[in-house]
């Protein structure tokens, strides 16, 4: 591999594991702010409550960890009837970090072990590549956009300033440690 593609591998691992830190800072953020009684309200109909959309989103990470880079630690999954949101936030953050390791692995260039993201059992392997981050990324927004709405129709509308602050990037990139923004240097 040649310095350049070398320098655009290191480039998008560190990229991949601040947004993905990024990521997970909003769902911490939504859990921090909502309303405790919304945690378990039972929704109309057959949808899953709020509780149970994040334990799955932190469920599904551990077994994209599992399969793809079994040899990270992979943290215990958590039990959607019994979850409480600390014990969501905590697992949430320790699969965070997980995947975060999985990506800088797998998009690093560093030649480990990774070559295959696998998302399910019952779905094809990816090569490992950006897709891998945006597969990620788009499953965790469609959750968080469920959970907002979750909030609402139950009776529990997030503040404004929450739901707008999950797309302050500059805030959020630096509450995750990052002096600069997105597109600054890592």
């Amino acid at each position: 591999m040649g310095t350049r593609q070398r320098k655009v591998h290191t480039q998008l691992d560190r990229a991949a594991v601040q947004i993905f830190a990024v990521n997970d800072r909003m769902n911490q953020v939504l859990i921090e702010h909502l309303d405790a009684t919304a945690w378990r309200a039972k929704p109309p109909g057959n949808v899953r409550t709020i509780a149970a959309i994040f334990t799955h989103m932190h469920n599904v990470r551990t077994k994209w960890v599992r399969l793809t880079a079994p040899h990270l630690n992979i943290p215990r999954q958590l039990n959607r009837a019994h979850c409480t949101p600390q014990e969501a936030r905590v697992g949430l953050a320790e699969s965070a970090v997980r995947c975060a390791e999985m990506l800088a692995e797998a998009l690093g260039g560093s030649g480990g072990g990774i070559e295959k993201f696998r998302r399910d059992g019952w779905a094809a392997p990816w090569p490992v590549g950006v897709e891998m981050l945006c597969y990620m990324l788009a499953h965790e927004a469609h959750h968080r956009g469920q959970v907002c709405m979750l909030a609402h129709q139950l009776g529990f509308p997030l503040p404004s300033e929450v739901v707008n602050g999950i797309w302050n990037w500059e805030k959020l990139w630096r509450e995750c440690g990052s002096s600069g923004g997105p597109g600054c240097p890592l």
